[in-house]
């Protein structure tokens, strides 16, 4: 729910979801490391490959990709639903961790989760403005202090952004975490959390008088 300044009533928001768009989908080849260590791992990445572990199975499972697989997910806000195809033996999964080198733009490891259409995944997703807010035209400012919300929800449920509409919030409104109602997805962030705002600015105090 959705308050109105100035004693003007209230807005129910009853979903801030536009549009739900099922998470995208990538395709990783792998290979199962034979042996492990540091002085593996340095190899595996001397080759640029990316020492990799998928855990959440019945027992991790290491392998190793080719940096240039992880070009098409790690340059993006996006979330994704990864296939890993590992000698062959397919795995669905998401992208959990990722170690970089400080200095060098190198990948130095990465960390998948198995996931499943009965247990529940925590990730981020990128939130998306959709419209322009009514206090914008007002004089008002759109301030956004969320870029990412924590969700929790079978993969199937996911998608891949949160598209939030503001077209209806009005000059000194916002929108809560509290205020975000989606089917089947549970919010993790705190419920009085601050997504979007729209600001008052020093010129639309003035033209209120």
């Amino acid at each position: 729910m959705l308050f109105v300044p100035h004693g003007a009533g209230k807005t129910e928001y009853h979903n801030l979801l536009t549009k739900k768009i099922k998470m995208k989908s990538v395709v990783i080849e792998g290979k199962k490391r034979e042996s492990l260590g540091k002085k593996s791992s340095k190899k595996v990445r001397l080759e640029e490959n990316v020492p990799c572990v998928l855990y959440g199975g019945e027992a991790p499972v290491h392998f190793y990709t080719p940096f240039s697989q992880f070009r098409q997910i790690i340059y993006t806000p996006d979330v994704f639903i990864i296939e890993l195809d590992i000698d062959g033996k397919k795995y669905s999964s998401i992208l959990q961790d990722t170690q970089w080198n400080p200095i060098e733009e190198q990948l130095l490891h990465a960390d998948f989760l198995l996931v499943s259409d009965k247990k529940p995944i925590k990730v981020e997703l990128p939130i998306k403005i959709v419209g322009h807010a009514q206090g914008t035209k007002q004089g008002g400012k759109l301030k956004i202090n969320m870029r990412k919300l924590k969700v929790k929800a079978l993969a199937k449920n996911i998608p891949d952004a949160i598209d939030i509409d503001v077209e209806e919030l009005g000059l000194g409104q916002s929108i809560k975490v509290g205020d975000l109602n989606i089917p089947e997805i549970e919010f993790m962030d705190k419920k009085s959390n601050v997504v979007v705002s729209v600001v008052v600015t020093r010129a639309a105090r003035a033209a209120m008088g």
